[in-house]
């Protein structure tokens, strides 16, 4: 094999090919101490052995990924990367389709290492919005198939119970188009049965944790999965897994996929019904003619799931406890027993599961899959189950290592293929390679006439009674003298003791070893039986997902011809795969599980040396250095090399191949250790190639300790240099900054000599300038004292008795004066609102200050009123008698300060229904409210309209709007009002007044001191008097039957929507307010 530094460790070769000595002891320790030194990818030529850590490493970064990329394969350390890399450049580079088979046991990696190298292929390709999108749309299929696909089991915590093969397209320029995913036979018996320590599949769980409360609702479900037969009622917690997060992964995963949320809904009320299925109980009961007949226990889930189906409830109890048998021309109902019941049940939800995970499958290609019909490029990923041999293998065993011996039988004929094509490509002699040929065995269980797969087949067609004994006794008949096939029988016929293999089982001598198979359950498995009845009622059900899976239950669509069997319908599968497989260029990765206990960095030997056995490592590495262990370039070969001749070193002008003769005739090896091909050197034994290594490593010692000897003398030479000429700058630094420096001193001595004569020459001419001030100001002192004496001879002579008035007269209204220009200069601003003043300047002035702040604050206020419009003048004046009337006299009064007065809040001009209340107004409307009146008789209130206009008060029927009370101003004698905030007065008549003796109103507003002030200026200006106001909690009405006295009481229990009116007797009421 080609091979590098990265490959050449002798205690742990990156390649076993090179591995010397070779057995099983020592293919399984070096895969230990590389698996110690974290190191888990190994190399067998060009496949890559997975040993799985149970922990995260950091092998998968995006430094990883450049790392990897368009890397020499057998350049760098093994890693999956680097077989991702080689598929993907063989694919885009040289035009050949590409598979990569992942395969391994339970626990071993075998998922992660598929979306390792799905997520390398999109990191690595190219970038672009719609490429992005096919690459989430692949990477996002994973979650989706792992929550429907994938289960807990004792040796896997996300094992994988399907098979799944996934061909990713790419362009010419090797962009990724999309894909196709294929599956191979679901464990749908995990729906109904699992063992204790197991799960079943995970979107059960990850639906019951992380659906919302909602979702359960609609869907019938309960959070707790001890609710749920299917789920052996056990906890589903799981150290290390979050079900609620995963669940909201998968529905993400389904959105970015392209599901609609209705698909989605569906989606999930179909796995509800699956598992609310495994909670309807049967019980015996017997018929009048004494068969038995089974019937539903409880009906509560049964009309649950046909609830949420849309099912007649009829219909699916009838179909489960029953089956419809035709006789020729007649149809008989026969009813089942409880088992019988239980079977179809089973089966039913089985088959729902089953079929839904196609659909799932199919939809999800459906989004993936390329539109167009450019040539496309193909690179599969085979990610399928490993060679099981569990303690009790059945037929999901039998069919799962029939698939890995077809894949053995692939991969050793490919192999030798390409092993001898590059012999023959490169002019080396092929030597023919011994090896096992596993076609026997794949022809005993394949045959069409006398295979184990067609005796099943035959076996469950026959009429007459079948059961596991008869197909027993047929494979022992036709098997008795095949090698590879034995029974408990035949080991008697041939006088074999034998107590490992026990009765009704049989034993295959597969390629990984021996397989003890149970045949019980084999004919029911490989039947997989639907009663009709069940795919009738699905067919018959509302539910258009449901309905779509089970199409032979249309009834107008009757078939008698029996579906093909399990076991046939995987052979087909398989033989397509392997089609396939021959087509396309392939890539192997082997995983490894290196402990049964799932615990990380913990490697059990005999473990491993197991799977090494199943998976055929070292028939592997026996086919791989068949002839050469070793080939490579002839360029790389000999740049590696070229050291070890002196010919060859430091470089060879002449062409590489004669290069590495050259070289290699110098180191005197054997002849029939090397062979040169056309552009390879090929290498018979590792032993030569790490002696050849080992003389590598000693003569690059020796280059490195003269490299060295040199680099050190040039290293010395080059410093001796840099420091003299470093010493010499720095002497003309030194000598340069010297002079500067005495420059500068003498600069700085000259100027301090300038300085001091300067300051002489000033000082002197200072001297002279003092003296001559004080003789100008002694001169000028002289002439004043001269002339005040002057100027006071000069008064006392003039000097009269008046003279002091005149002068107090003339400083005062010189003040005034001053005082009043001042004043006209700082006048405040003309807003009303702006009551500043200056203040006196002197304290004479107070007064007159006062009177004339006052007198300019009044003239303000008349020049801000003869601005004002009408109607605001208007809304002021009622204001204003609003503060006259209610300041500091009700509660009510500060609240209205903030609302303007409109006066018309019913809007009587814009409402038709109001014209007649309009026609009564005639233009006269002061104001229109809404109040209520106060029943005298029992407290409660109706709501009235309210009109009040220059001469009449009207109260008028809301739902009419018919006057029902008209009254004149003039028949009101007063307005009685509480001191709370709230809307209640009493408005109290004359004894005789136009509207009769009806008494006085009570009435609740919303605007109560509006209605109080306007009817108080209506009123004023109707009668010419004021109108009476009495603001108190106690007041005397008088109504029809007598007088009533009033007490108003302010309480919580008042409610807020205004006053609570109580009657106490006939003669008292009580009016609660808030």
């Amino acid at each position: 094999m080609e091979g590098t530094t990265p490959l050449l460790d002798s205690e742990a070769v990156g390649d076993l090919v090179l591995l010397d000595p070779l057995t099983e002891e020592s293919l399984v320790q070096t895969l230990q101490e590389r698996f110690r030194r974290h190191d888990i990818y190994t190399y067998i030529g060009n496949v890559v052995i997975s040993v799985n850590p149970y922990q995260s490493l950091p092998l998968y970064t995006p430094e990883k990924v450049e790392e990897y990329r368009n890397c020499s394969f057998f350049a760098v350390k093994p890693h999956i990367f680097a077989i991702a890399d080689d598929a993907y450049r063989s694919l885009r580079d040289r035009d050949r389709d590409q598979c990569i088979l992942i395969t391994g046991e339970s626990g071993a990696g075998k998922t992660e290492a598929s979306k390792l190298v799905m997520s390398f292929v999109a990191a690595v390709s190219s970038k672009g919005e719609e490429v992005n999108k096919v690459k989430e749309q692949l990477l996002q299929s994973n979650p989706v198939l792992e929550a429907f696909g994938n289960a807990k089991t004792v040796r896997n915590d996300n094992s994988s119970r399907f098979g799944k093969y996934m061909d990713i397209e790419f362009d010419f320029k090797g962009e990724p188009l999309g894909g196709v995913i294929s599956n191979y036979l679901l464990e749908k018996s995990r729906i109904v049965r699992h063992v204790k320590g197991e799960r079943n599949f995970h979107i059960f769980y990850q639906l019951l944790a992380g659906a919302s409360p909602e979702l359960l609702q609609q869907l019938k479900l309960h959070q707790d999965c001890r609710n749920y037969g299917y789920l052996n009622r056990e906890s589903s917690s799981l150290p290390g897994m979050d079900d609620a997060a995963n669940f909201h992964t998968m529905q993400d995963a389904m959105r970015v996929i392209g599901f609609s949320p209705t698909e989605v809904t569906e989606v999930l009320e179909v796995t509800a019904v699956v598992l609310k299925l495994g909670n309807v109980q049967l019980s015996s009961s017997f018929q009048a003619s004494g068969m038995e007949a089974c019937s539903i226990t409880e009906p509560q889930e049964l009309h649950e799931i046909c609830k949420l189906i849309g099912l007649d409830p009829g219909t699916l109890e009838q179909a489960l406890c029953s089956r419809t048998v035709k006789a020729r021309d007649e149809t008989v109902l026969t009813t089942l027993t409880v088992p019988q019941g239980y079977y179809g049940r089973d089966a039913l939800a089985k088959n729902i599961y089953s079929r839904l995970f196609d659909w799932l499958v199919n939809r999800i290609n459906t989004s993936i899959q390329v539109k167009s019909d450019e040539q496309r490029k193909v690179m599969g990923v085979l990610d399928i189950y490993g060679f099981e041999i569990f303690q009790d293998n059945s037929f999901e065993q039998f069919i799962i290592n029939y698939c890995n011996e077809k894949l053995q039988q692939i991969f050793i004929l490919m192999t030798l293929k390409e092993e001898q094509e590059e012999y023959v490509r490169e002019g080396i002699q092929w030597t023919p390679v011994e090896f096992f040929d596993n076609s026997i065995i794949c022809n005993l269980i394949e045959n069409s006439t006398s295979g184990i797969l067609a005796m099943l087949d035959e076996e469950c067609l026959r009429p007459g009674v079948v059961n596991e004994d008869t197909f027993l006794n047929k494979l022992n008949q036709l098997l008795a003298t095949h090698k590879h096939y034995e029974s408990k029988e035949t080991q008697n016929a041939r006088r074999v003791t034998d107590t490992s293999l026990p009765p009704r089982c049989f034993r295959i001598h597969h390629y990984a070893g021996k397989v003890t198979y149970n045949v019980m359950g084999f004919i029911e498995k490989n039947n997989d039986l639907l009663f009709r009845d069940l795919s009738q009622a699905m067919w018959a059900a509302r539910h258009a997902l449901l309905r779509s899976l089970f199409p032979e239950g249309d009834p107008q669509k009757v078939s008698l011809k029996l579906p093909p069997t399990a076991g046939f319908q995987f052979k087909s599968s398989v033989a397509l795969l392997m089609k396939n497989l021959y087509s396309k260029n392939p890539n192997y990765i082997r995983c490894i599980k290196p402990n049964d206990t799932k615990s990380a960095m913990v490697f059990t030997p005999e473990l491993v040396l197991a799977q090494v056995r199943y998976l055929g490592l070292m028939e592997n590495v026996r086919v791989r250095r068949a002839g050469y262990a070793f080939r490579q370039l002839y360029g790389p070969f000999l740049q590696r090399y070229k050291m070890l001749n002196p010919r060859t070193w430091p470089r060879w002008d002449g062409g590489d191949r004669e290069g590495s003769e050259v070289l290699l005739a110098g180191l005197a090896f054997p002849a029939e250790e090397l062979a040169f091909g056309h552009t390879k050197i090929f290498i018979r034994s590792p032993r030569t190639l790490f002696n050849l290594e080992q003389q590598r490593q000693e003569r690059v010692a020796q280059l490195a300790t003269l490299i060295q000897k040199v680099f050190r003398g040039w290293r010395c030479r080059t410093q001796y240099q840099l420091m003299r000429k470093s010493q010499i700058l720095i002497s003309a630094w030194f000598r340069g900054h010297r002079q500067k420096n005495h420059y500068k001193q003498m600069k700085r001595s000259a100027l301090i000599l300038q300085a001091y004569a300067r300051g002489w020459k000033s000082r002197r001419l200072l001297r002279e300038l003092k003296s001559q001030r004080r003789r100008h100001a002694a001169a000028s002192t002289i002439a004043a004292h001269w002339r005040g004496y002057q100027a006071r001879r000069t008064y006392r002579k003039y000097f009269r008795s008046s003279a002091s008035t005149r002068v107090a007269n003339f400083i005062y209204w010189r003040l005034v004066q001053r005082y009043l220009v001042g004043l006209a200069k700082n006048l405040p601003p003309l807003s009303v609102t702006d009551r500043t003043w200056p203040p006196a300047p002197y304290r004479f002035l107070d007064n007159t200050n006062q009177e004339l702040k006052n007198i300019f604050y009044h003239w303000k206020c008349k020049k801000y009123r003869d601005q004002l419009p009408p109607a605001r003048r208007t809304q002021l004046q009622a204001k204003l008698c609003a503060s006259e009337l209610f300041k500091d006299k009700k509660t009510l009064y500060p609240k209205s300060l903030q609302q303007p007065f409109r006066g018309e809040y019913l809007g009587l001009k814009q409402n038709p229904k109001y014209q007649k209340l309009l026609a009564v107004a005639k233009d006269k409307l002061v104001m229109a409210d809404t109040v209520r009146k106060v029943n005298r008789a029992s407290g409660k209130t109706v709501p009235r309209l309210l009109l009040l206009t220059t001469e009449h008060l009207v109260l008028a029927d809301p739902k009419a709007a018919q006057p029902k009370t008209v009254l004149s101003l003039s028949d009101i004698r007063g307005v009685s009002v509480t001191r709370f905030s709230d809307g209640f007065l009493a408005l109290h008549l004359k004894e005789v007044s136009t509207v009769g003796d009806k008494g006085d109103f009570l009435l609740v507003s919303d605007h109560l001191i509006e209605l109080v002030t306007r009817l108080h200026q209506t009123f004023e200006a109707a009668t010419g008097q004021a109108l009476p106001l009495h603001i108190t909690d106690r007041f005397s009405t008088r109504f029809p039957k007598g007088d009533v006295s009033i007490t108003v009481v302010e309480s919580p229990k008042a409610g807020t929507n205004g006053p609570v009116c109580k009657k106490k007797g006939s003669h008292k009421m009580e009016v609660l307010v808030h």
